[in-house]
């Protein structure tokens, strides 16, 4: 099928040994400063919606359609990816308003379900041009591929790979959703087992957890996409705390809400030059 612009961002990072950041995108301001820092490091990047941000919003539309906005003015090349969703409708849903990756998350389902499921999503998919991750941990890991002490095994991970004909493989090596602190201990020996088993690029979900330096050894470990949410969260919050303690009466939001937005940008753009082996940065 022809290169999806996210295969386009990710494809040249695996064969460059590099990482593609990817940040989810909750508001327009987010959207807005994952481009600016993006431009500013001079780097592509992946903007992604959850399921969980789209039910926030009351759907997936209208910040879907904002994000395809602020991508397509971008200066750097920019794909806009739909983030652990659990429903096929809303990945179908995706594809119609122009999304040019989803990943699919049927990591709580039993193997062979998840199996199932998982190829049926790439096929429709490739049959649009629509790049596909797919998830895989523990068998019966009750709370996903990322719970604490789930981990992925390598000989599945080739077979699942293979049967379902999915583009990027998101696994479970010491990562966790939603941390708050940079002490996450990764399974690097397992990440090599990984790389070579799985003939697609790796992906690491709960990177918000993962010091920088660490990341960049993961990266030359193996992993390609590399996800990042709640530590982007924790610098708009910041920010814009900061700029309310300082000004108690303010009621305009773009107030705060812009300098939060520069703070993401700026955590973007040295991610993305740690992701790309650039340090002292």
């Amino acid at each position: 099928m022809p290169l999806s612009p996210t295969d386009e961002i990710v494809g040249p990072a695996a064969r460059a040994g590099v990482g593609a950041g990817a940040f989810n995108v909750v508001q327009l301001e987010h959207a807005e400063a994952i481009v600016a820092g993006a431009e500013a490091a001079g780097r592509p990047v992946i903007l992604q919606i959850s399921e969980n941000t789209a039910r926030y919003h009351g759907g997936l539309g209208p910040i879907g359609l904002a994000t395809l906005a602020v991508a397509r003015a971008a200066l750097v090349p920019v794909a806009v990816h739909l983030d652990h969703a659990e429903s096929a409708d809303l990945v179908h849903e995706a594809v119609r308003l122009g999304f040019s990756s989803v990943m699919f998350d049927a990591s709580t389902l039993p193997y062979k379900e998840n199996l199932r499921a998982t190829r049926e999503v790439a096929e429709y998919c490739h049959a649009r041009d629509v790049w596909v991750e797919a998830e895989l941990g523990e068998v019966g890991g009750k709370d996903g591929a990322h719970a604490p002490g789930v981990r992925t095994d390598p000989a599945q991970a080739r077979d699942f790979v293979a049967a379902t004909g999915v583009d990027a493989l998101a696994v479970a090596v010491g990562s966790s959703h939603a941390m708050t602190t940079r002490d996450a201990v990764l399974d690097f020996p397992l990440i090599a087992a990984l790389r070579d088993a799985v003939g697609v690029p790796l992906v690491l979900h709960g990177s918000s957890g993962v010091a920088d330096a660490e990341l960049a050894r993961a990266v030359a470990t193996g992993m390609t996409k590399v996800n990042v949410s709640t530590h982007l969260n924790k610098q708009f919050t910041a920010a814009a705390r900061t700029y309310l303690d300082a000004h108690p009466s303010a009621v305009d939001p773009r107030k705060y809400l812009g300098p939060a937005r520069d703070a993401v940008a700026e955590a973007v753009t040295r991610l993305l030059r740690v992701l790309h082996g650039v340090h002292g940065l």
